[in-house]
C-alpha cells in the first residue's frame, strides 16, 4: 500500500516508511529510556493519514461503533480514526478535565499511579468501542481505560496502537484481559 503525496510530505510505502517516521529520543524522560516519539509521524501529512487509515480499517473490521482515545496522543489518532469512519469519539481523560459527573479509575503506572475519567453518558450502554492510543508499553493505561469503559457498560474487545514495545509485556497483559491487540509497528527494548 502506498499513500499519495501531499503538501506535507512525499508519498510513502506503508510497509517500510511509517516506522522510519518515528523519532527515537535517548534518555527521555529519564536516563536509560529510549523514547519513541510519534510527533514526527503526526507532522508528516501522508504518514499521519496512512496511520489513521490503518487504525480506522482495523477498528472497522472489529465492528467498532465508537473509538475511545486515551489522553493525550490517543486523542489525535483516535479522533481522526473515528472521523474517518463516521463514528463517535469517547475521550478518556486525566482528572478534572470533564465538566460533568464522571466515572473514575485509579491505576498503577510504571513509576507511580494515575487516574482516568470518562463521561458515562458519552455513549449508550452496550456500544462496541475500540480503544486507541499512540504507544503500548506495560499496558497499564490501556487496561485502566478498558476497565473504565466496561464499568460504564461498553463492550471493549479491541485495543489499537501506533507503536508496541513488546519487551515490556503490555500486549500480553491486554490479551489476558480479553482484548485483541494490534499495533502498526513495534520496537524492541523500552
Amino acid at each position: 500500500m502506498t499513500a499519495s503525496p501531499t503538501a506535507a510530505g512525499p508519498a510513502i510505502d506503508l510497509a517500510v516508511d511509517l516506522k522510519a517516521l518515528i523519532r527515537s529520543v535517548p534518555d527521555f524522560p529519564r536516563p536509560g529510556i529510549l523514547f519513541r516519539d510519534v510527533t514526527t509521524l503526526i507532522g508528516h501529512g501522508a504518514g499521519f493519514a496512512a496511520a489513521v487509515e490503518l487504525l480506522a480499517e482495523q477498528a472497522d473490521a472489529a465492528g467498532a461503533q465508537a473509538i475511545a482515545g486515551i489522553e493525550a496522543r490517543g486523542f489525535i489518532f483516535g479522533a481522526a480514526a473515528a472521523a474517518r469512519l463516521g463514528i463517535g469519539f469517547v475521550p478518556v481523560r486525566k482528572p478534572g478535565k470533564l465538566p460533568v459527573p464522571v466515572l473514575a479509575l485509579d491505576y498503577a503506572l510504571e513509576y507511580g499511579t494515575g487516574t482516568l475519567e470518562i463521561d458515562p453518558d458519552a455513549f449508550p450502554p452496550g456500544q462496541r468501542i475500540a480503544v486507541i492510543d499512540d504507544l503500548l508499553a506495560t499496558g497499564g493505561t490501556a487496561l485502566a481505560a478498558t476497565q473504565l469503559l466496561r464499568k460504564a457498560s461498553a463492550e471493549v474487545t479491541q485495543a489499537l496502537f501506533v507503536i508496541d514495545l513488546p519487551d515490556l509485556g503490555g500486549s500480553h497483559r491486554l490479551r489476558e484481559a480479553g482484548l485483541t491487540v494490534s499495533a502498526l509497528m513495534d520496537f524492541p527494548g523500552h
